[in-house]
């Protein structure tokens, strides 16, 4: 099967995109409303994109030609808060993914606990052991979407999932996003160590990848 993108329709397109390009990590992306309203929502389309300084990056759709409450919030505010999923808050997630109004707090829908951050005014979800306070950095438009990057200017790890200074996936259990309406769990892990070349083969100061 040969695909052209472009010949496809705009929902095909999406249902197929999300099939395909995974398991992705899910952003619950917590903000605050210029009229104090707390949203929250997961986003699939997200991923980190450095360590120093931290940065991570969410792509949010429209609706009905529209920005969605959280982008609008984002740059309304600059600051939200990036919250791992896990296995025991999977179905608050998903409650918090549907279309309330504005005026709507998806953590009252959810049954979510919201807790104040360190550095920004946006709440963040209790029930997630990892928490990234982020303050927006850029927002760059692609089609319909807006991809907001921020810099994580505090980063909330509960301890009783840590083991030797890493967040432990077997003691966090994070899920991920499939396509449809499936997710994954992150329990099945294995280990492969990244090849050490040496010898003519080696990358140099001049080479880039």
């Amino acid at each position: 099967m040969m695909v052209d993108p472009a010949s496809l329709p705009e929902r095909d397109s999406y249902r197929l995109m999300i099939s395909a390009f995974v398991p992705r990590p899910i952003a619950f992306v917590s903000t605050r409303s210029l009229a104090g309203t707390d949203n929250c929502a997961p986003f699939s389309y997200s991923m980190g994109v450095s360590s120093r300084p931290m940065v991570l990056a969410i792509s949010v759709g429209e609706r009905d030609g529209r920005r969605k409450d959280t982008a609008r919030n984002i740059l309304d505010t600059r600051e939200f808060v990036v919250n791992l999923v896990t296995e025991a808050i999977a179905d608050k997630m998903n409650v918090a993914s549907g279309d309330y109004a504005a005026r709507v707090s998806e953590f009252e829908e959810a049954g979510l606990t919201p807790i104040p951050s360190d550095a920004v005014l946006p709440s963040r979800v209790a029930e997630s052991p990892v928490n990234f306070e982020c303050r927006l950095i850029r927002a760059v438009t692609v089609a319909d979407n807006t991809v907001l990057f921020g810099e994580a200017v505090r980063l909330h790890v509960d301890d009783a999932v840590m083991t030797q200074g890493l967040v432990d996936v077997h003691k966090a259990k994070p899920i991920g996003r499939l396509g449809g309406t499936q997710y994954c769990r992150t329990q099945d892990v294995f280990e492969l160590r990244r090849p050490r070349i040496t010898g003519p083969k080696a990358a140099g100061p001049t080479d880039a990848r």
